[in-house]
């Protein structure tokens, strides 16, 4: 997973949110938003991937200058299949399932976004998300 405990209420707090607005943001009981910033539950990837959308739209950083396949050069043959160039979403490829990353489709949030964060599209966008050892 990308964010921990240490990092969703830094999150949190960055998007300027309380837990009650950022449980009913997440579609998740208050008493689940204590509970990832207790460390009592594992963040799902559902949430996860909710709170970096919304980060995404509210942090201009966050987004590449440029298409993640002109980035990532990709070719022809890989970029016409891909769903991102399909549905010209190239500034959040992160957030897309089934995207062609590495030269093939990843099948799961985990796997794929276990991709995602060491890639320069990424990267460079969401450089501002640090991880607290836990």
């Amino acid at each position: 997973m990308v964010v921990k405990r240490n990092t969703f209420v830094s999150l949190r707090k960055k998007l300027g949110k309380t837990q009650a607005q950022m449980a009913q943001l997440l579609g998740v009981s208050i008493k689940a938003v204590h509970s990832y910033e207790q460390g009592w539950r594992t963040i799902p990837a559902h949430v996860e991937r909710q709170l970096l959308f919304m980060l995404s739209r509210v942090f201009q950083e966050v987004n590449p200058q440029k298409q993640c396949w002109v980035i990532k050069k990709c070719p022809k043959e890989l970029k016409y299949h891909c769903p991102a160039w399909e549905f010209k979403a190239g500034k959040l490829c992160w957030f897309i399932n089934g995207t062609i990353c590495a030269g093939y489709a990843h099948k799961t949030w985990k796997d794929k976004i276990h991709v995602c964060k060491t890639c320069e599209v990424m990267c460079a966008g969401f450089s501002f998300i640090e991880e607290s050892s836990e």
